[in-house]
């Protein structure tokens, strides 16, 4: 049986959270392997910002403890010895769902490096797995090639996703638009799912609804807009703020829409990085958010001043958002919350 015949559901990430998973960095599956260093530095001020909310537990592989405690002395911070190449728990980690009862379950996605682009992945694949054996509770195998950036929740039944993700032929080239959703609402039990087009201009990951736009309530949406029409970035912001406002949510509602400046335009190497607010992370009773210094002050300072509007009840905790980017990713993608549950074994 699936989660949505036992009434489990993905709840949406504001809810409490028990903890939250991320994995370390390895060297040898680093896209710029010099950079390994910095790049732990900036894992480490991630996982201190977090663990000022809420307990971490990172994912460190075998042997590698002695080392990563070196980064990471900090009170709220614990080990796990699981085997990993990638370190973007988001994307290989489970996905939570909690049922009526309270039970804590977890989905397993099939996992193949965004389309392949990564070999190899076989230990990345087994990461969800393992977690939920650490963790003691039930695990539902989904039948589908998915990443957990590629969704997001309001926890009354809306899924926000990109079509350039979900429906890329590197994923499930054997599935059906229909299949791929019926197969998503089934294990993350919700009723309605909500298309954009696409992802940011230069999104390794096939545009990660993550770096897009996210619920802020259930009605509520935030997303990241580009106001220059000469900027990759334009049609595609635009495109999306198009079909939100003309769409509702599984409850009916229009959307109450809270737009956020995107960064200046930002190269490294000829390519351009995916710089983006939206790739914040919802703690207990805070908001970590990334934010990238130099041209950006004056963004970053508005970024700021529109979420702690938008949640007044946070606490806003920056951190730098430039130390880990040249990787493919940023905060939230570094994370996944573990819901508070009445966990049940399985």
């Amino acid at each position: 049986m699936d989660p949505r015949q036992l009434k489990f559901a993905m709840p949406a990430e504001w809810t409490e959270h028990e903890r939250t998973f991320m994995s370390w960095p390895v060297r040898e599956s680093m896209v710029y392997p010099d950079d390994h260093e910095p790049v732990c530095n900036g894992y480490a001020q991630v996982v201190k910002a977090i663990a000022e909310f809420e307990p971490v537990t990172v994912l460190v592989n075998p042997g590698d403890l002695e080392l990563v405690r070196g980064y990471l002395d900090g009170p709220n911070i614990d080990f796990a010895e699981i085997p990993h190449s990638d370190a973007w728990l988001r994307d290989n980690g489970p996905t939570f769902v909690v049922a009526e009862d309270g039970e804590l379950a977890g989905v397993n996605w099939r996992f193949n490096a965004w389309g392949g682009k990564y070999a190899p992945w076989d230990l990345d694949d087994e990461v969800a797995p393992k977690v939920l054996e650490r963790v003691g509770v039930r695990k539902f195998d989904a039948p589908l090639v998915m990443e957990g950036g590629s969704i997001h929740v309001d926890g009354e039944g809306t899924l926000l996703t990109t079509e350039e993700c979900l429906l890329n032929p590197n994923r499930n080239p054997e599935l059906s638009r229909e299949q791929i959703e019926e197969h998503v609402k089934r294990f993350v039990n919700v009723d309605k799912i909500v298309w954009l087009r696409r992802g940011l201009s230069g999104d390794e990951t096939d545009g990660h609804v993550d770096n897009v736009a996210c619920f802020a309530a259930p009605g509520k949406i935030v997303i990241q807009v580009c106001d220059d029409p000469t900027d990759e970035n334009y049609d595609i912001t635009q495109e999306n703020l198009r079909i939100l406002s003309e769409a509702t949510d599984a409850k009916g509602r229009r959307f109450e829409i809270v737009r956020i400046p995107q960064p200046p335009k930002a190269l490294f190497e000829d390519s351009r990085l995916t710089l983006s607010y939206l790739n914040f992370y919802f703690v207990n009773g805070g908001i970590v958010l990334p934010v990238f210094g130099g041209a950006a002050e004056q963004t970053d300072r508005e970024a700021v001043r529109i979420l702690q509007e938008t949640f007044p009840d946070r606490r806003i905790r920056t951190v730098d958002g430039m130390a880990i980017i040249k990787e493919g990713g940023n905060v939230h993608c570094t994370t996944q919350q573990m819901p508070r549950a009445g966990r049940k074994s399985r």
